[in-house]
């Protein structure tokens, strides 16, 4: 399957993440009131999270990652099962 993204509300629809661009988004992070960064293109996220390409700046979606663009086979002992589906709300927040 890969990533699922459905919008829940859209963004700019013209300012979207390009390679090596660092990414700031929000999912489980709003609860620690500090969003997550990662640079795209760079392996520092599950292949999922890199579906943040799709979105443009300020758009809101709900991310369906398949196993084999989380975890996969192997899972996060102790975290996440093996071959588990993964579902995240994330925002766009801004780029850098």
């Amino acid at each position: 399957m890969g990533v699922q993204v459905d919008t829940i509300s859209p963004g700019d629809g013209r300012t979207f993440p390009m390679c090596s661009q660092t990414c700031m988004k929000s999912d489980s992070s709003r609860d620690r009131n500090k969003p997550f960064k990662f640079m795209l293109g760079k392996q520092e996220v599950i292949r999922g999270w890199e579906e943040v390409a799709q979105m443009s700046v300020g758009q809101k979606a709900k991310l369906t990652v398949s196993p084999d663009y989380a975890y996969g086979a192997t899972g996060h002992p102790g975290i996440i099962p093996p071959h588990a589906t993964l579902i995240f709300d994330v925002e766009l927040l801004k780029l850098e």
